[in-house]
């Protein structure tokens, strides 16, 4: 399900959306090939002996047990989203009861990513985003190529950097030039003092 694009600001564009990586199932889904295993292995107990029909309820429970926790995740998998976008880091997850994060990449101060050695190798992992927000950190857990979300996260935030400084400049070198055009406008005396100053005072408010 990809994050809803009514709940992006205005102008503001969506570079990565995310769902867990998908060691997100190992647990359950291990859980429930055990049971499943277990239920086999109930079948060759002789059908009149008491502890095998024992055997053979525990094993249903098991199994309608650790599907309902594999389907539990996958619901949980579907609804939870983290997305990088060129204004801030969102996280959302829940399909009932909802909850989410979000952390402006201007108070992103810094990112740190964890992977063990098996999470490597699949490329999965940890990330760690502190901000200047209230709660200072943040942990986001089974995120794909958290290395490269890293990167990504801190590129952005250069580049909303460069546009709101760069804009600046360019705003700065407009009234500039624009003033070097009323000074020669006033001195050629196609402006009056009075329509000068007033112009002047436009630009410079």
């Amino acid at each position: 399900m990809p994050f809803p694009k009514k709940l992006l600001n205005d102008s503001e564009a969506v570079v990565a959306d995310l769902h867990p990586h998908w060691v997100h199932f190992l647990t359950p889904a291990f859980a429930l090939v055990g049971s499943i295993a277990i239920g086999i292995a109930t079948l060759f107990t002789k059908a009149n002996e008491q502890p095998g029909t024992g055997l053979r309820w525990l094993s249903i429970a098991l199994i309608l047990g650790s599907a309902i926790w594999l389907l539990s995740r996958f619901i949980s998998w579907v609804s939870t989203n983290f997305v990088v976008t060129d204004q801030r880091v969102i996280f959302r997850s829940g399909v009932f009861a909802k909850r989410g994060i979000e952390i402006p990449l201007d108070r992103v101060n810094t990112v740190h990513f964890n992977q063990s050695a098996l999470e490597r190798m699949v490329g999965a992992g940890d990330l760690l985003i502190e901000s200047a927000g209230e709660e200072g950190q943040q942990r986001f857990t089974d995120v794909r190529n958290p290395d490269r979300v890293q990167q990504l996260i801190h590129q952005q935030g250069e580049l909303r950097e460069e546009r709101r400084y760069g804009g600046a400049q360019h705003s700065v070198a407009d009234v500039a030039s624009q003033l070097e055009k009323l000074e020669g406008m006033l001195e050629r005396g196609t402006l009056t003092q009075e329509e000068f100053d007033a112009q002047k005072r436009k630009l410079l408010s």
